[in-house]
Formats: structure tokens, sequence, C-alpha cells
């Protein structure tokens, strides 16, 4: 996961978003409402699908369009204890590309997206056996008459 997790408020907007996650190079940012600066509790998340998809593909300003209007939720969490395969599962069964991480007492300590799975499956895979899969794969489909 990515520790610094970068946050936008609600009443933003998504050109201010939008400009935050390219100066950050980062896929999301996290709707807040800084007003209660005690306990900032994530309350949506907006990626570049819903900047492409709420806002350029809608043919709206992003100047004019607030975060809170445009953002997911609600948002899929995960504890930092849980394994890899339970944050894939998560991703996969609520269709999310993005996973806040919330400790015990529901602060964020992090974000887990998608380059955060490659770059663990990278450096923990054995090659080896990843083509071995493949290729029993194409050979298992290639026996039942599948076509190549």
């Amino acid at each position: 996961m990515s520790t610094k997790v970068e946050t936008i408020d609600l009443l933003e907007t998504a050109y201010e978003a939008a400009k935050k996650m390219q100066d950050k190079r980062i896929s999301s940012v996290i709707v807040v409402d800084k007003k209660n600066q005690v306990e900032v509790e994530p309350l949506g998340i907006i990626t570049e699908r819903d900047l492409v998809h709420r806002v350029c593909a809608q043919g709206i300003s992003s100047k004019e369009k607030r975060a809170n209007e445009i953002m997911s939720f609600p948002i899929a969490t995960i504890d930092p204890r849980a394994t890899v395969e339970t944050a894939a599962d998560l991703m996969l069964a609520n269709k999310v590309r993005h996973l806040i991480v919330m400790n015990a007492d529901r602060k964020m300590v992090g974000i887990l997206a998608p380059s955060d799975l490659n770059k663990y499956l990278r450096s923990n895979m054995d090659m080896d056996e990843v083509k071995a899969r493949i290729l029993q794969g194409l050979i298992d489909e290639q026996e039942m008459g599948a076509p190549l």
C-alpha cells in the first residue's frame, strides 16, 4: 500500500482534484470534509475514471463541478493486516480499483491501488512458475479442442 494518502475537500473542484493527481503522479484522491479538522473521515474517492466519465465525457468544465458531485461512494476499505489475496478479492467483488486501508480506530493509514498489487506480485512471484502455469493452461485448452 501507499502510505501517503492525498485528500481533497468535498467543496474543491474537479479541476483541483485533477491538478493534484497530475502534480503528485497519483491515480486518485480521497474526498474529505476538511472543516472537520479533528478526524478526517473519507467520504468518497475521485479516480481518473471518475474524471473521464463524470466530467470530460459529459462536456462539463472541471472548474464547475465540485468533488462531492463526482466522487465515487461508498468507498471500499480494508484492514492493514489483510492478505494480498483478500485485497484482490475485495477489489474484484466490489468492482473497484482502489481500497482505503483503515486501522482499527477507523483512521486512514494508506491506499491500495493496482500498481501496489503489481509491485508486490513482481517482487514475490517466481516468473518460471507463472510461465509454466500459462503454458499448462494453453495445453489444457488445446486438449479440450479450444482454438488457440
